[in-house]
């Protein structure tokens, strides 16, 4: 089986305007990155279907996702974006965008447990981890890696799920929808203080949050993440994996003060794929959350990937 590879040409066309760093450009870095290592041909490239509401309402409330639908289908009618809040702004583009990035996590966990693809990473945008069960924020719209948890376990019948977030920002929103789920782990390190100043206390038992320090490196954050991570993923026994994959924790993205490098992405990914082949058959969906600098984040990308493909 292979690692299959969801993305969607209207994940590019949601634009939050010139300068802003979540932007359609980063799909390209990855992609070109892809094709100029030749990694491309050990991935299978599939295409993202866009969610149904009920996919979405099993992570968030009925009444956030017809208030969100109509007001991103009224910015698609009149092309003007709004703005929803001071980083999270609504374009043309929007609303297909973010139905493609929530469907490519719930068709990659169908595909992954029905021995379609041996794990799968979702190269799409918006990026999910901040948005709660009834708030866009932190450049998300849909939570997209919730919604894909909620549909193996309320769905496809799977009785516990571990959802792990490397992003250098707190997974606030996730940590909203899934906490006090007990058929739910949550492991997650961000940088602390950093937007959006929260996790540091976490909001449930079934949650391992785990704040770092400015300036903090990888050695370090190895041997943080084998103690705190390791021993609660492997109590639990997740039978699948969800990562929120965010880069943004790499040394050359401007928008936190982390110090990893390509390898940290690499090692991170092997701790978490050996926790799957010891638990879940292997079953991992990965999907992109932030990582703002271009080169950097294809790169880290690449890395990740290489581990799932076993390349």
């Amino acid at each position: 089986m292979t690692t299959a590879f969801y993305s969607h040409a209207e994940c590019r066309l949601h634009d939050m305007g010139p300068g802003h760093p979540e932007c359609p450009q980063r799909l390209d870095a990855i992609n070109d990155h892809l094709l100029a290592t030749g990694l491309d041909i050990a991935l299978d490239f599939r295409e993202a279907p866009l969610a149904s509401i009920e996919q979405i309402e099993r992570a968030h409330h009925a009444n956030y996702v017809l208030q969100l639908r109509d007001l991103l289908e009224q910015v698609a009618a009149s092309g003007e974006p709004r703005a929803l809040d001071p980083d999270t702004v609504a374009g043309p583009g929007t609303w297909r965008a973010a139905l493609r990035a929530a469907g490519a996590a719930v068709a990659a966990t169908d595909d992954v447990i029905d021995g379609r693809a041996a794990n799968a990473f979702c190269a799409v945008r918006p990026p999910g981890h901040h948005a709660t069960r009834d708030e866009t924020m932190g450049f998300c719209f849909f939570n997209n890696v919730a919604i894909a948890a909620r549909h193996a376990l309320d769905v496809r019948g799977l009785a516990r799920v571990a959802i792990v977030d490397f992003d250098v920002h707190h997974g606030n929103g996730t940590e909203d929808i899934v906490a006090g789920d007990e058929r739910i782990l949550m492991c997650s390190f961000f940088q602390h203080p950093l937007y959006p100043y929260s996790g540091a206390v976490p909001k449930g038992t079934n949650m391992v949050n785990v704040p770092i320090a400015p300036y903090t490196r990888g050695p370090d954050l190895r041997e943080t993440l084998q103690a705190m991570w390791l021993p609660a993923l492997d109590e639990f026994r997740p039978q699948m994996l969800f990562i929120s994959a965010g880069f943004d924790a790499h040394r050359e993205d401007d928008l936190g003060q982390l110090g990893l490098v390509e390898a940290d992405y690499e090692w991170i990914t092997r701790l978490l794929f050996g926790v799957a082949e010891r638990h879940a058959g292997g079953r991992i969906v990965s999907c992109l959350e932030g990582g703002y600098s271009l080169s950097a984040l294809a790169r880290s990308v690449a890395a990740h990937l290489r581990v799932l493909a076993r390349v």
